[in-house]
């Protein structure tokens, strides 16, 4: 073969090799943990100490269920008092008369109901009128000294309406039962006199009366249930009642509320309206909603704190149980095992810790509401997203626990860990 044919020969047989594409290497599939061996690791190290496991998760249990405890109550509480003013309404005004620039104490004059009742926009108003040294006693053998709290005061007709009262035995008193010697009690008057039903006498200034009615309980007007309430006209016959009230009720339309308490000072004492107290009793359990809100903050700090301290807890555990399996580790590690695989093992272990532990304080804090909310007379309200979310956030609580313990165990060497 000549020179020239081997050269050519080398050539071809170099050309044909960059003709042949190499074959790509392909790599190895990155090893990944199912989820269920990963679900039977963890609970292989939970059982493995089922004492500890208890105990760690008990920490997450009690900070999660004060939580749910709190939230689940407030939420129960405040559905109550915003029914209240659904059912209620937040239109009714109170007037009261006050004192004047030299501190001297205004009555209502006596034509300031009727003034009232002529501004646009008032639906209902009402009244109730103190009578001084006027005492009701169930009898007249009932020293004079034992009034139980208990007020008599005249009331006007209307004044059922304006409050939004409701009977809880027996009628209101009208035109005619107005005129005689009958009285309606607030529930707290009828229970201290052992009254439980409209029918039974009563003594009321000298002189008995026979009740015709009991009223229910009123959040808006919490002071009528201590009350004897008698007629206006019985009241002037017999008590010398001059007309002027103590305390008037007024419900407007809701859209006219803002109006109609600019008006009324002016409208019941256009001489001094400095000396006339307008308020709104809505605003008062406005304010309380308020409060208890704030409160239930305060209180959901506390559960934090005590759910950082489960936290706590679960880190401590998985710490001392990366110590005390360093053995295991290492072996893993010589049949194959990853960092990865290690660090994923432990960190699903932590989480498990801690999701037991929210499972039984969701569980627990949404019995400790329901049995305040019966006991109380709520209705429970818990939404369910706080639920989920307790079980989430101890979830997430034991995933941030578990991460430096999980990545001391992932750096173990198996040689030292063997060795050791």
């Amino acid at each position: 073969m000549s020179v020239g044919e081997a050269t050519a020969t080398g050539a071809g047989t170099s050309a044909g090799t960059q003709d042949v594409p190499q074959a790509a290497v392909s790599k190895p599939p990155r090893s990944k943990l199912r989820f269920g061996d990963l679900l039977a690791l963890g609970f292989h190290g939970l059982r493995a100490r089922p004492m500890r496991a208890v105990l760690s998760s008990l920490g997450i249990a009690i900070g999660i269920a004060a939580l749910i405890s709190v939230i689940g109550i407030s939420t129960s509480s405040q559905a109550l008092i915003k029914d209240k003013l659904a059912s209620l309404g937040t239109n009714l005004l109170t007037v009261a008369g006050g004192t004047d620039l030299m501190g001297t104490e205004v009555p209502l004059p006596e034509n300031a109901l009727a003034s009232i009742r002529r501004i646009p926009g008032v639906q209902f108003a009402g009244s109730t009128a103190t009578l001084e040294n006027i005492f009701v006693f169930r009898n007249a053998e009932i020293e004079k000294s034992r009034t139980g709290g208990l007020t008599v005061a005249a009331a006007d007709p209307e004044l059922l309406a304006a409050t939004g009262s409701t009977m809880l035995s027996g009628s209101w008193l009208n035109e005619a039962t107005a005129q005689f010697p009958t009285v309606v009690l607030g529930r707290t008057a009828a229970e201290r006199l052992g009254i439980q039903e409209a029918g039974a006498l009563v003594w009321l200034g000298n002189q008995q009366f026979s009740v015709v009615g009991v009223l229910d309980s009123s959040p808006l007007a919490p002071e009528l249930d201590s009350m004897a309430l008698i007629g206006v006209p019985i009241a002037k016959e017999l008590f010398g009642h001059t007309g002027n009230p103590t305390m008037i009720y007024e419900r407007s339309d809701e859209s006219l509320v803002a109006e109609v308490r600019k008006l009324l000072p002016g409208t019941v004492s256009p001489e001094a309206p400095n000396a006339v107290k307008v308020s709104r009793p809505s605003d008062v359990l406005a304010a309380k909603n308020t409060v208890d809100q704030a409160f239930t903050g305060l209180l959901v700090g506390v559960g934090s704190i005590a759910l950082l301290v489960g936290g706590i807890g679960v880190a401590n555990t998985m710490v001392i149980s990366v110590l005390e399996r360093r053995r295991e580790i290492g072996l893993r590690r010589s049949l194959g095992a990853t960092q990865r695989h290690i660090r994923e093992q432990f960190l699903f272990e932590a989480m498990l810790l801690s999701a037991y532990g929210g499972v039984a304080g969701t569980a627990l804090g949404w019995i400790i509401t329901a049995i305040a909310a019966r006991a109380n007379g709520w209705s429970l309200a818990i939404p369910p997203l706080v639920l989920v979310a307790g079980v989430l956030v101890t979830i997430a609580v034991g995933a941030i626990a578990g991460v430096l313990p999980a990545m001391r165990a992932a750096r173990t060497s198996p040689t030292a860990a063997l060795s050791g």
